[in-house]
């Protein structure tokens, strides 16, 4: 449980604002930023920095394009080792938005991509490094993924990068411990100079568990959120995984404050965690979107509670 190689990540910011637009007001975000790094947790992501041409400030708010000055801002009297980090989605991202590192607070990039895509992933890992920033490569939709193009995808992640990870990305829900572990050896097979990353959704309550799994098969960069917030069903909880990984230099206490003062009370706006529209995305490893809109329908309303027909609809069942 405790291995001084372990880098723990949190992303409730970033992952958590896809179930709001990324709306989260700066006093609530400098309060989480300011407990995960009292806590000692190794890196903060707070959002993304994607174009903003497609993602407007004034509909997603400050933390989809995370500007350089708003960050300094945010970060500024905070003394603290911990780690700033953004995300660039390697389809919705333009390399000539990040500045130079000696311009930035930032000190990683982490580039989102779906296989198909991992060209333009390793463009914009290398203008991050390039630029003098850590990166990470982070592999989305891995239960999609077809083993010979993974497999290449891998391989040039290896050869023409030097990012510091590469993660596997449960972006669906959909992955067994079996698969967990398949998966982190497939990746060590081909990444010899780069650390396993893992990041799971809890469609089906194993965002947690499987984190657990790549922890013993060696994975060592670990994406949390607190209390779980995250698109869909969430993610594995930042607060389980501290209390896991019994390391002294983590404290537990501004994780656990800071969820009663700011996250509970977000439940009464955003719903995430596990429900049944959740698990059954997850159980025929689709993409959350469709139980997204279900879960948004009126609260108590026969269109949500028709677990059935959603089921039957997922599965491409006739009702």
């Amino acid at each position: 449980m405790f291995r001084p190689q372990i880098k723990v990540i949190d992303c409730t910011i970033r992952d958590g604002g896809l179930m709001n637009n990324s709306n989260f007001t700066f006093e609530t975000v400098r309060a989480i930023y300011q407990a995960v790094c009292a806590s000692n947790v190794d890196i903060v992501e707070i959002g993304y920095r994607n174009s903003k041409e497609m993602f407007s400030p004034a509909k997603y708010g400050l933390w989809r394009f995370c500007d350089d000055e708003v960050l300094k801002k945010l970060t500024d009297g905070i003394e603290t080792t911990t780690k700033l980090a953004v995300m660039q989605d390697a389809h919705k991202a333009i390399a000539e938005d990040l500045s130079p590192k000696s311009e930035s607070v930032v000190d990683m990039v982490r580039v989102a991509t779906y296989v198909k895509d991992i060209d333009k992933a390793i463009k914009l890992a290398n203008n991050a490094t390039d630029k003098g920033y850590e990166a990470t490569i982070n592999i989305m939709a891995i239960s999609h993924a077809l083993d010979r193009e993974l497999d290449e995808a891998l391989q040039q992640v290896e050869e023409e990068t030097k990012v510091v990870a590469c993660y596997l990305v449960d972006s669906f829900g959909a992955l067994y411990s079996e698969d967990v572990d398949y998966l982190v050896h497939k990746f060590q097979r081909y990444l010899k100079t780069k650390e396993i990353g893992v990041h799971f959704h809890n469609q089906q309550q194993l965002g947690y568990a499987n984190t657990i799994e790549a922890i013993i098969k060696n994975a060592n960069y670990l994406d949390g959120t607190l209390y779980g917030l995250g698109r869909a069903a969430g993610n594995c909880p930042l607060e389980l995984l501290i209390g896991f990984l019994k390391n002294p230099k983590f404290d537990l206490r501004p994780l656990l404050a800071i969820i009663e003062k700011e996250i509970l009370p977000m439940q009464k706006e955003i719903q995430w965690g596990y429900t049944i529209p959740y698990m059954i995305a997850g159980l025929l490893n689709c993409h959350p979107e469709a139980a997204m809109e279900q879960m948004n329908a009126e609260s108590g309303s026969a269109k949500k509670l028709d677990f059935v027909k959603f089921y039957e609809k997922m599965a491409g069942a006739d009702a």
